[in-house]
């Protein structure tokens, strides 16, 4: 048996440019799709980290005025606080401020 051959016509030559092209276009445009969904995903990814680390600052940060609420309590320390930061004196006390 010979092998036949075979010969494409004009016509069948320009169907398969046609499908080639539409294949190809299709290959692109989910490529473009793929590599735009995937600098989303790592502005995201970015973003979720500093959210958390942001979380993680407010969290101590409450934490922090929890303490100073609890602390504000005592009448002790709100005068020993105010006598340090405002240079209140009891009578026949001096205040002698020592900086660093």
């Amino acid at each position: 048996m010979a092998k036949r051959k075979r010969r494409y016509t004009n016509k069948t030559k320009g169907r398969m440019l046609i499908i080639f092209l539409m294949f190809g276009t299709v290959i692109c445009t989910l490529g473009y799709t793929l590599f735009s969904d995937l600098q989303k995903i790592n502005i995201l990814i970015n973003e979720k980290k500093e959210l958390q680390n942001k979380e993680k600052e407010l969290v101590e940060k409450q934490e922090s005025l929890k303490a100073d609420i609890d602390r504000l309590s005592d009448s002790e320390y709100v005068a020993r606080y105010a006598r340090e930061k405002y240079f209140y004196s009891k009578n026949g006390e001096f205040i002698l401020r020592i900086e660093d």
